[in-house]
């Protein structure tokens, strides 16, 4: 195996990176991207540049992803690195891949000056809340998570009027 390479993805990882989002999806049991949630995807990194990517290559082999992008605490007056997604190919866990990933966000929340660096995990992954916990990340217990979708937001402005 040659050695895994963690770096900024270029356009021309598109592919890969498309077939790793497919895998999490899988791994989690969630209906994956549309073709055109697909597209928005990679116009999102790639032209866009509202969302960032780091990848993890084993030679030309896309093994790994950790997609990030940037939101501001009003209390701390600093930004804050959100990690959206953080995965690895099952057969490259356990090898440092995931931990090189996450190693990688957390130099970029340095070199951005961020404040903290937030994600969620689903409460049933308890290697990655392993991971997470052993790595010094500590779980929010006074905070709920709320969600709109498309749906939901679609629906506010009647509700409201």
């Amino acid at each position: 195996m040659a050695r895994i390479v963690v770096r900024r993805a270029r356009s021309a990882d598109s592919k890969g990176f498309i077939s790793l989002v497919l895998a999490l999806a899988e791994f989690e049991k969630l209906e994956p991207p549309s073709p055109a949630g697909r597209k928005r995807l990679v116009e999102d990194v790639f032209r866009r540049k509202r969302i960032n990517l780091f990848v993890a290559a084993d030679g030309s082999r896309l093994v790994g992803y950790a997609l990030y992008f940037f939101t501001y605490s009003s209390f701390l007056a600093k930004p804050t690195l959100y990690l959206e997604d953080l995965y690895v190919l099952d057969e490259y866990r356990r090898r440092g891949v995931g931990f090189a990933l996450f190693r990688r966000c957390v130099e970029e929340a340095t070199r951005k000056k961020c404040g903290r660096m937030e994600w969620s995990v689903l409460t049933w992954n308890a290697k990655a809340i392993d991971f997470y916990e052993r790595l010094g990340a500590r779980r929010m217990t006074d905070w709920h998570v709320y969600r709109l979708d498309e749906e939901g937001l679609a629906k506010i402005p009647e509700a409201l009027a």
